[in-house]
């Protein structure tokens, strides 16, 4: 199997897929209300959703990864462009283990985390 893309839904759609084009550029397609961005292997997609409403009143319940190689590098400029810091990178391992994990949040309250290549 492989995971091939994540839909997040909004009230305001266009203001996430504003918020999304300051981190990731220009998406690959924009169609009906609906705007995608190819990461690595996947596709990042944002759309309206009746069912959605404000902001996510629990976002720890699902969080997405996006590796990077510079996760402070990405964290300075996705906080640049407006991400909410919610933790700061840190090392979650053991002493001596350089893997990096910071966690951000969009317009919509939605976490996601920037983490080291694994």
């Amino acid at each position: 199997m492989n995971l091939n893309s994540i839909l997040i839904g909004s009230e305001d759609a266009e203001r996430l897929a504003t918020f999304y084009t300051k981190l990731f550029g220009d998406p690959m397609w924009q169609d009906n209300g609906y705007t995608g961005w190819q990461l690595g292997s996947g596709i990042l997609s944002i759309g309206p959703h009746d069912e959605v409403k404000g902001t996510n009143e629990q976002p720890g319940r699902l969080i997405w990864n996006i590796e990077s190689a510079d996760v402070r590098g990405d964290f300075d400029r996705f906080k640049a462009a407006g991400a909410t810091v919610v933790q700061e990178p840190y090392n979650p391992g053991e002493d001596g283990d350089e893997m990096s994990i910071a966690t951000l949040a969009d317009p919509d309250g939605n976490y996601f985390q920037l983490v080291s290549p694994m």
